[in-house]
């Protein structure tokens, strides 16, 4: 559906000037403010969000759905911060509760994809204070030794803000020097909410969101790219969200390093805050509707799958989501171990393009940073069978 049409259907119907107004403006790729996002999450229907939403979407990349294929390492759920919200981490004080990898276990890891069409390994762990940046930086080495062509997307600004102070370097200094060691790209967790009142209640003893984003614009600076986060559905308010997503479409003016935007939905097992209730459905994909609408500068927005689980993901597809992560591999806990829908998260080539076919969609293999590797819509029916 083209804007003139959106513009009609939108003149007919019963919805306030306001809203209208506002909508007009989306639909002629004008940016929204705060007070008319904060408007539109709090009064407009979910059906105008999603119609919105698909309308950018499509404006931006047609039916073009895209996934890579991926894997994680996890190095140590040994944690020496304490998050409410979190049900992966073990304090340090009880490390005999977590594990900890070593490097022979994580190159070990590496190798089991040697010969495989992988093309990005994810590092996030929790923060551990044996593994310094120097064991990090000598891991990405052997990494990039064994494997040159493979793309490292690691440690989240939680963890590279603990480095760099222990290091008693600066956040330039330690960033170069993890860069030059084989680091690529920066994931975006650690994003949490950036509202100060509310990371006091949630995660008060790790960086502020003054230092995740310098972090993240340290890591632009030397011309790497990263992703951004928000954690949503627990205390926080549409307001937060709002005042979340507008500090980091600000960061995205200045640097244009960030590339895309993934919402990650609260979940409420086996941690300090399973007496939080979880959004319902249609809440996710509002909040995806949103933030697709919100996020102008930012080209792709992600629905990670393993947390939402694959057929709410899918749904996701309608609401502004051009992209579905990749096939993980069943090498991540961090959202199993939350209570989150994939207690498995693995999925083959062939069935994330199945599921990106079955919305309507066109599934188109990635790399990192979003150069197209093959468009499987091309892809014979007979070769598609034996993807893996």
């Amino acid at each position: 559906m083209d804007a003139k049409a959106m513009e009609v259907i939108l003149e007919g119907s019963p919805l306030g000037a306001g809203l209208k107004e506002v909508a007009a403006k989306v639909l002629k790729g004008q940016r929204i403010s705060p007070e008319e996002g904060l408007m539109m999450f709090e009064t407009a229907p979910l059906s105008m969000l999603g119609a919105l939403a698909n309308f950018i979407r499509e404006s931006k990349h047609g039916h073009k759905t895209y996934f890579n294929r991926n894997f994680h390492i996890e190095p140590t759920n040994v944690c020496v911060f304490s998050c409410k919200f979190c049900s992966y981490s073990r304090l340090y004080a009880n490390r005999e509760e977590g594990w900890e990898l070593s490097m022979d276990d994580m190159l070990d890891k590496v190798k089991e994809y040697d010969n495989k069409p992988i093309t990005e390994v994810h590092i996030v762990g929790g923060v551990h204070p044996k593994m310094d940046i120097h064991y990090f930086a000598e891991l990405l080495r052997k990494i990039k030794a064994h494997r040159p062509g493979l793309h490292i997307k690691g440690f989240t600004a939680v963890e590279l803000d603990y480095m760099f102070r222990k290091a008693k370097m600066t956040r330039t200094e330690g960033m170069q020097y993890l860069h030059e060691a084989g680091l690529d790209s920066l994931p975006g967790g650690g994003a949490e909410i950036f509202d100060s009142a509310i990371r006091e209640q949630i995660c008060a003893d790790k960086v502020d969101a003054e230092g995740w984003l310098d972090i993240h614009a340290t890591a632009h600076a030397l011309g790497m790219h990263s992703n951004a986060t928000m954690l949503y559905g627990h205390i926080e308010s549409y307001a937060h969200r709002i005042d979340h997503m507008e500090r980091l479409r600000s960061m995205q003016d200045r640097t244009g390093g960030f590339n895309t935007f993934i919402p990650l939905k609260f979940r409420n097992h086996d941690n300090e805050m399973s007496h939080v209730p979880e959004t319902t459905l249609l809440e996710d994909l509002k909040m995806y509707a949103m933030a697709r609408i919100y996020m102008d500068n930012f080209p792709h927005i992600k629905a990670y799958w393993p947390m939402l689980g694959r057929q709410q993901a899918q749904l996701t597809l309608s609401f502004g989501v051009n992209d579905m992560d990749g096939t993980i591999d069943d090498s991540t806990k961090i959202y199993s171990m939350a209570g989150s829908e994939e207690q498995n998260p693995s999925m083959t080539t062939r069935q994330l393009v199945d599921l990106i076919k079955q919305a309507g969609r066109q599934p188109v293999e990635r790399d990192t940073l979003y150069n197209e590797i093959r468009d499987y819509s091309l892809v014979p029916l007979e070769d598609q069978a034996n993807l893996n």
